[in-house]
C-alpha cells in the first residue's frame, strides 16, 4: 500500500494494489535474483475498503514517524523507497517476534494474523460492560476480499466456545 492509499479521516485503508515476489526467468530457465512487481490484486472482490481502528490508526502514524517519503511511496519503503520485497518484510517480522520472546513454533507468519483477526472478529469478545461484540461473517469476508463466506468459514474461523459461557443464563424458557 501507498501512503496515499490510508484515509484517516473516514478511518479507512483502501486496498488497490498488491506486491508480489517471483523469481527472474529466462524462458523455462530460473534467472538471478527475485523481482518484486506492483499491481492489481489477485480478484475484483481483493480491491476493498478496511476500516481501521484506534490501534491500526496509531501503527501507521508510528511507522511514518519513522520514515515517511510522501503520499506517492509505500508506508513501509525499502532503504531505496520502494516497496519492500514481501521476503523482506517477513524476515522484519521474525525479528519482531524474536524480540518480543515469542518462538518461532508458536507463530506462522504474517499470514496467520488474518486468520487470527478474522477469527477474533467472528468469535466475539466480550466488552467491559459484561456485553458481547461480534462482527457478522459477512462482513468479515469482505474485509478479507472473499466473494463469499463459505471461504471465510472454512479457512480462517476457528470455533471458540469460551464466549458462548453465561450467554443464555438471562434466557427463561
Amino acid at each position: 500500500m501507498i501512503n496515499k492509499d490510508i484515509d484517516f479521516e473516514n478511518r479507512v485503508l483502501h486496498v488497490k494494489r498488491s506486491v508480489k515476489e517471483f523469481f527472474r526467468r529466462n524462458g523455462m530457465d530460473i534467472g538471478i535474483g527475485q523481482e518484486t512487481q506492483v499491481g492489481p490484486p489477485k480478484s475484483r472482490t481483493s480491491v476493498r475498503d478496511i476500516p481501521l481502528n484506534d490501534t491500526a490508526i496509531e501503527m501507521i502514524r508510528l511507522l511514518r514517524e519513522e520514515i515517511y517519503l510522501g503520499e506517492e511511496s509505500p508506508l513501509i519503503p525499502d532503504k531505496n523507497g520502494d516497496f519492500t520485497k514481501p521476503m523482506n518484510l517477513y524476515r522484519r517480522f521474525e525479528r519482531l517476534m524474536k524480540e518480543a520472546g515469542i518462538e518461532k513454533d508458536k507463530f506462522k507468519g504474517l499470514h496467520a494474523l488474518r486468520h487470527t483477526f478474522a477469527t477474533a472478529l467472528i468469535n466475539s469478545t466480550k466488552q467491559e460492560n459484561g456485553s458481547v461484540k461480534c462482527v457478522p461473517i459477512k462482513a468479515v469476508a469482505n474485509i478479507l476480499g472473499h466473494t463469499t463466506t463459505e471461504i471465510t468459514e472454512l479457512y480462517y474461523v476457528k470455533r471458540d466456545s469460551t464466549s458462548l459461557a453465561g450467554m443464555t443464563d438471562e434466557f427463561n424458557l
